[in-house]
């Protein structure tokens, strides 16, 4: 008798526990890491989307640059606020989604999921596609190969993404921290600078600052601080993932959300307070971000660095959506508004249908763009602010019923965030409907009206099947095993022996078509059955064509008929290869039978594996 043990001072607890999946989850830094590299990149765009609006202005308008960001920077921390709170109050994650079901019902809240689907999937074809455009402006030599190029990048986020989130922040973190260096160190030796040190990078570009000036009137600043809201979007990113990050989940997600917050505000106001303090003008194939990096480091190693960090991370900020749109789809395959294989997770704490869908339709549409980023642009940063504006609303009932400490501030704070992105989307939509946003419009209903459909379809299901009823008791039925056979070998008697085990009666059935050549052969089979006697009855189908799951078929449908009583069932024995490619030397009957049994008939339909090893 052998008695267990532990040594002195051992206990059970000093055992090797139990596999949780916790380290496969996000801490607050590779949380900030993977999941806001969206956030992050955007300052390579979002200054430069505001500089180009005010220069219809001509140089008074440019002036107005600060201003804009700065109302812009507010708005980011009402959302950061409003998603901080958000992050409490739905710690199960789905951001905007979440908030929609709880508080604005079914409708909204499935406008939210298809407003977030479309950015998400359209954040990492723009993602992807700018990250190869900054790379081909570096090397002109690549541009014809600028498509395969972004295949190629898409294929390797994909593949890091597959081996868990975990494994894709750890990759992200350096070019991350690279990045957001680079640009502090630019804005704190900008502020030092009383002149630009370099133009030598928009020098010999064509200035698109107008000679016409113009007055700065409240429209133009309006669509100025709408464009230059795109630095926004991955805001959100956070709040939809939060089951990804380690427990205490809330309080992980909610410091990453507020680290985003204070990083991305800091960017954007110190890159235009530089844009104002050298009086910066846009020029033609010379990014804003480039001239002042030249004009505040100089034309040298320092502004590579910066050029080469921001295509890096452009391309890498795909992965914003990677982290958070396979967890909204889990959350809509919960609620039976996609297919339940979205709600599967696989090792490494994996989505891994969600991650493989997402890359299926971004390449889809970096194919169909042909890698153009401009292509693509128009249809960007629509579906976001719808989410952002759902979210703000939705925040503004939850204070109003909940009534907490504080409740009218943060109303108020939600209420005037709403119009503020409600305004932005309006605003996006209008002046870039002419641009491709048409699409948006359109795909947005056709995405809920796809959600409602296959909900419908699980509600029938799930009437069908009696779900959560309590069934009545199982009962025991006369079951007959039908067997197709058309000769006899070691899989016969295995198809016969199983047959026996399932039911009360067997019957071998085989085929029979009129030609002579046929008629022989089952001539020699019956030859053969009754010399081999095995206690089961060898019934006969006749078939005028040459058909063999049909007659099987109707047959089954005669017995069901005759003997109501009797539960069928059509075992189907097949020979497994050794080999994988001696598969294609089968010749598919059994597929062909039980094709058409399940098509044509209710019967129970069992294949048996027979291996040939």
């Amino acid at each position: 008798m052998s008695v267990l043990t532990t040594a002195p001072g051992a206990t059970p607890a000093d055992e090797e526990p139990p596999d949780t999946g916790e380290r496969h989850r996000l801490t607050a830094v590779t949380g900030l890491a993977a999941l806001s590299l969206d956030a992050m990149a955007s300052v390579a765009y979002g200054p430069e989307a505001i500089v180009l609006v005010l220069a219809a202005a001509g140089a008074h308008g440019l002036g107005f640059t600060l201003p804009v960001t700065l109302a812009i920077a507010a708005l980011l921390a009402v959302l950061v606020a409003s998603y901080r709170q958000v992050i409490a109050a739905f710690p199960d994650g789905g951001g905007s989604y979440a908030v929609a079901k709880t508080h604005l019902g079914r409708r909204t809240s499935l406008v939210a999921a298809a407003s977030l689907v479309l950015d998400y999937v359209l954040n990492v074809a723009v993602a992807v596609t700018a990250g190869v455009a900054a790379l081909t402006s570096a090397f002109p030599a690549l541009y014809d190969d600028r498509l395969w190029l972004c295949l190629a990048v898409l294929a390797l986020i994909t593949a890091v993404n597959l081996r868990g989130i975990v494994e894709s922040a750890k990759a992200f973190i350096a070019p991350t921290v690279v990045f957001v260096g680079s640009i502090l160190v630019l804005i704190i030796v900008g502020l030092f600078r009383s002149a630009p040190v370099s133009t030598e990078a928009a020098a010999g570009h064509a200035s698109v600052l107008s000679d016409n000036a113009t007055t700065v009137g409240a429209l133009l600043l309006l669509k100025a601080f709408a464009s230059g809201c795109s630095a926004l979007t991955g805001v959100e990113a956070i709040a939809n993932a939060v089951p990804s990050f380690r427990v205490p989940r809330a309080k992980r997600a909610q410091h990453a959300e507020i680290a985003l917050g204070a990083v991305l505000g800091v960017m954007l106001i110190g890159l235009s307070v530089l844009i104002s303090r050298f009086h910066l003008q846009p020029v033609e194939g010379v990014t804003v971000l480039a001239q002042l990096a030249d004009a505040s480091l100089g034309h040298n190693w320092g502004f590579y660095v910066i050029q080469f960090a921001t295509m890096i991370l452009l391309a890498l900020s795909a992965n914003t959506s990677f982290g958070g749109l396979p967890v909204l789809l889990k959350l809509l395959a919960r609620d039976n508004y996609l297919p339940h294989v979205f709600a599967l997770k696989a090792d490494l704490q994996v989505h891994r249908h969600g991650v493989l869908a997402l890359a299926a339709v971004s390449t889809a549409l970096i194919v169909f763009s042909g890698g153009d980023t401009n292509t693509l642009v128009p249809l960007f940063a629509i579906g976001v602010f719808v989410g952002f504006t759902i979210a703000q609303v939705g925040m503004v009932r939850h204070w109003r019923l909940e009534k907490g400490p504080g409740w009218r501030g943060k109303t108020a704070l939600n209420g005037f965030g709403a119009v503020l992105t409600g305004v932005s989307a309006v605003v996006v939509t209008a002046s870039k409907f002419g641009e491709g946003a048409w699409l948006i419009v359109i795909a947005l209903p056709l995405l809920v009206m796809a959600f409602e459909t296959v909900h419908r379809a699980y509600t029938r299901i799930g009437e069908r099947l009696g779900l959560g009823r309590i069934p009545e008791h199982p009962h025991r039925d006369r079951s007959v095993v039908l067997v197709p056979v058309s000769s006899l070998s070691r899989l016969t008697c295995e198809a016969l022996t199983a047959a026996a085990s399932l039911g009360d009666e067997v019957r071998a059935v085989t085929v029979c078509h009129p030609d002579p050549e046929d008629r022989a052969a089952l001539y020699a089979l019956e030859l053969s059955w009754a010399e081999w006697d095995p206690g089961v009855p060898l019934v006969r189908l006749t078939s005028e064509r040459r058909s063999l799951g049909r007659p099987i078929a109707a047959y089954v449908r005669d017995v069901m008929a005759s003997e109501p009583a009797t539960r069928v069932t059509v075992l189907i024995p097949e020979a497994e290869p050794e080999r994988l490619w001696q598969r294609l030397l089968q010749n598919q009957r059994g597929a062909v039978v039980a094709h058409a049994v399940r098509r044509e008939t209710d019967a129970v339909i069992c294949r048996l594996r027979f291996r040939l090893r």
